[in-house]
């Protein structure tokens, strides 16, 4: 092997073991999110296509199959007026319909006290219902107790 080449091996060496206590400091101090379990009909699209979202903005998901979603709404106390095609448990929180990713992360650094967040029924344009156009949908935090509030709104 000619010199030029062992030169720029060395170099590249250097410099990657140089990023290495870069990298460790950066990923140190993140907080990983929790695993969010996934209950969802076996074919609803949508469904898909919002736990794609969540993947994307790190998130682990494991995707449980259910045919009849409303005993699993009515297992995790779901209020009917909130419903939506899936519902979600995160660190002890229900997730109901397409919440973005952004809510879900305040709802984990907040830790209010909830049942959980909800964006009732499929409106256009909110994470896994992505098209041409695009409605503003409220995501709303309610509790056990049956009230609800906005958490955050988007246009």
């Amino acid at each position: 092997m000619n010199a030029e080449i062992l030169h720029y091996r060395r170099r590249e060496m250097l410099r990657l073991m140089a990023a290495v206590p870069v990298l460790l400091a950066t990923n140190a101090g993140a907080n990983p999110l929790p695993v969010i379990e996934v209950y969802k009909n076996p074919s609803c699209g949508c469904c898909g296509r919002w736990v794609q979202h969540l993947k994307s903005n790190g998130f682990i998901a494991n995707i449980n199959e259910a045919p009849d979603m409303s005993t699993i709404k009515a297992r995790f106390r779901v209020p009917q007026d909130l419903a939506s095609c899936h519902t979600a448990i995160i660190a002890g929180y229900v997730i109901e319909g397409h919440v973005p990713a952004h809510a879900i992360r305040r709802l984990l650094a907040e830790r209010p006290q909830a049942l959980g967040l909800a964006v009732p029924g499929m409106p256009v344009g909110s994470p896994g219902m992505e098209g041409s156009s695009h409605e503003a949908f409220d995501v709303f935090l309610f509790t056990s107790e049956g009230s609800k509030k906005v958490f955050e709104h988007y246009d």
